[in-house]
C-alpha cells in the first residue's frame, strides 16, 4: 500500500492562507474573454457546438503563449433569448469585467447582445451569427468572421440554376419554388434575401410562408405548400422546427422535388438521424463542412484531429470549424493591437489580410469599414447517404448533386 506523508500543521496552515492570494495573482495574469452563446434551450446543441470551436482556439494560444503575455479564459454567458443575452452580456461586462465578447450562433441573440456592447465600446466578434444587419447599423466595435444571410441567399439561386435544373432537365424559369422560414431574425433576412435572389433571375416563386418558432406543428403550411405544388422548397429553420417539416410531410404523404436547407440545424449530424431516410439527398447552404476537398480547406484534416482529441467524438457541425477560424482571427488581431484599446483591436482587425483558401474552412479574411469579412463564402452540401458533402464550388466539391431525396437510412 503506497505510503503518503503529512504535511506540517504550519506548513498546511500556510499553504491554505496562500491560496486566495495566490488565486487572486493567477487571474490578474488572465486575460478573461466573453463568450455568450446558447447553452441551454432549444438552440443549445449549435450553441455548444460554436463554443467548442472557440475553446478550441483559446486552448490552442494559451499552448502557444496566450494572448499578450496572459493566458485566456472564457467566461461563458448563456444566451436562451434575446431578453437573457442582454442580461448575460451585462453580467459579462459588469461583474465578469470582460474587454471583449465572442459569440454567438443566433442571428436574434446577437443583435440584442451587440446592442449592449457598442455604447460601453466593447469589442464584440460574431463568429457564426448571418443577419445582414447585424453589420449593418454603423457599429465601430462589431466584427464578424462569417458569411451574411445575402451570400446564403444567392448561393441557394444558384444551386436552383446550375445544379437542379440541370439534373431535372428543365428550364429553372418553369421550376415552382417555395421559401419557408421561421419568423425572427435569421430566417427573415435569409428568406427576404432569398425572394430578392429569385426575382432577379427570373425563377416562378409559388409561395412564401413564415412560421412561428415556437410552432408545435407545420401542417397548415405543408397544406399551402402542397397546393401551390412546390417543387423546390427553401427552409430556413432550426433543427426542432426542420424536425416538425419533414414530420408533418410525412404525416402528409406529400414532399417536394427537393428540399435546400440555410444552415443552422440542417448542418447538425443529429437532425438526418432524428429525419431518417427522409433526409437522404436534402441540399444545404452552409459553412464549410467536413467531407470537402482539402486543397480548398487546407487544415481541415487537422481541425477534426484537434476536436476529436479534445472531446473524444466527431464534430457535429462544421459551426465549431468556422467558430475555430474565426476566433483564431480575432485574437491574432488582440496580439496585434497590443491591448485591448476599442481602436487600436478595430484598426488591427481592418488591417487583417488573409487570401481566400489560406485557411481551414476554405475563407479568407478582409474585413470591411462596417467590420464583415468579405472573404466568406457559404458553400453547398448535401446529405448523401450519412455523410453531409460538398457538391459546389467545384474546387471544393466530393460528390456530384443528386437530384431526389429519400433512400436508405443515414448511418
Amino acid at each position: 500500500m503506497p505510503q503518503f506523508r503529512r504535511r506540517p500543521l504550519l506548513a498546511g496552515l500556510a499553504a491554505a492562507l496562500a491560496a486566495p492570494g495566490l488565486a487572486a495573482a493567477q487571474q490578474a495574469q488572465e486575460l478573461k474573454l466573453g463568450a455568450l452563446f446558447p447553452f441551454t434551450g432549444p438552440l443549445a446543441l449549435l450553441g455548444d457546438e460554436s463554443f467548442r470551436g472557440l475553446e478550441i482556439a483559446a486552448e490552442e494560444r494559451n499552448a502557444a503563449g496566450g494572448v499578450l503575455g496572459r493566458q485566456l479564459r472564457l467566461a461563458q454567458g448563456d444566451a436562451v433569448d434575446q431578453g437573457q443575452a442582454i442580461a448575460e452580456v451585462r453580467r459579462l461586462m459588469g461583474a465578469e469585467r470582460v474587454p471583449a465578447v465572442f459569440g454567438t450562433f443566433a442571428s436574434g441573440l446577437s443583435f440584442a447582445a451587440t446592442q449592449v456592447t457598442e455604447p460601453q465600446g466593447i469589442p464584440y466578434f460574431e463568429l457564426g451569427a448571418i443577419a445582414d444587419p447585424i453589420t449593418e447599423r454603423g457599429l465601430r466595435y462589431v466584427f464578424r468572421s462569417c458569411p451574411r444571410a445575402s451570400d446564403f441567399a444567392a448561393t441557394a439561386g444558384a444551386a436552383i440554376v446550375d445544379a437542379l435544373a440541370p439534373l431535372y432537365g428543365a428550364d429553372p424559369t418553369t421550376l415552382r419554388i417555395a421559401v419557408l422560414h421561421e419568423d425572427g431574425l435569421y430566417g427573415q433576412t435569409v428568406a427576404g434575401f432569398q425572394e430578392q435572389q429569385l426575382r432577379a433571375r427570373g425563377l416562378n416563386l409559388v409561395e412564401k410562408l413564415a412560421y412561428s418558432v415556437r410552432a408545435t406543428e407545420l401542417t397548415s403550411a405543408i397544406q399551402r405548400l402542397r397546393g401551390a405544388n412546390a417543387e423546390i422548397v427553401l427552409h430556413t429553420g432550426y433543427q426542432n422546427d426542420i424536425l416538425l417539416f419533414f414530420r408533418g410531410m410525412q404525416e402528409a404523404n406529400w414532399k417536394p422535388r427537393m428540399v435546400i436547407g440555410a444552415g443552422a440545424g440542417y448542418s447538425l449530424s443529429e437532425t438526418p438521424r432524428a429525419i431518417g431516410p427522409a433526409s437522404n439527398g436534402v441540399m444545404n447552404v452552409d459553412f464549410t463542412q467536413f467531407a470537402v476537398n482539402e486543397r480548398y480547406a487546407p487544415g481541415v484534416t487537422a481541425f477534426v484531429e484537434l476536436y476529436k482529441r479534445r472531446y473524444g467524438s466527431e464534430p457535429r457541425s462544421g459551426h465549431s470549424l468556422t467558430n475555430y477560424v474565426g476566433a483564431r482571427v480575432f485574437l491574432d488581431a488582440i496580439q496585434r493591437a497590443g491591448g485591448m484599446d476599442k481602436d487600436r483591436v478595430r484598426a488591427a482587425v481592418l488591417a487583417t489580410e488573409m487570401a481566400e483558401g489560406t485557411i481551414a474552412n476554405g475563407w479568407g479574411m478582409r474585413f470591411d469599414e462596417r467590420g464583415q469579412n468579405t472573404r466568406a463564402k457559404p458553400m453547398l452540401l448535401q446529405w448523401q447517404d450519412g455523410t453531409q458533402v460538398a457538391i459546389a464550388p467545384q474546387e471544393a466539391a466530393v460528390a456530384q448533386a443528386r437530384g431526389r431525396m429519400g433512400g436508405p437510412p443515414p448511418g
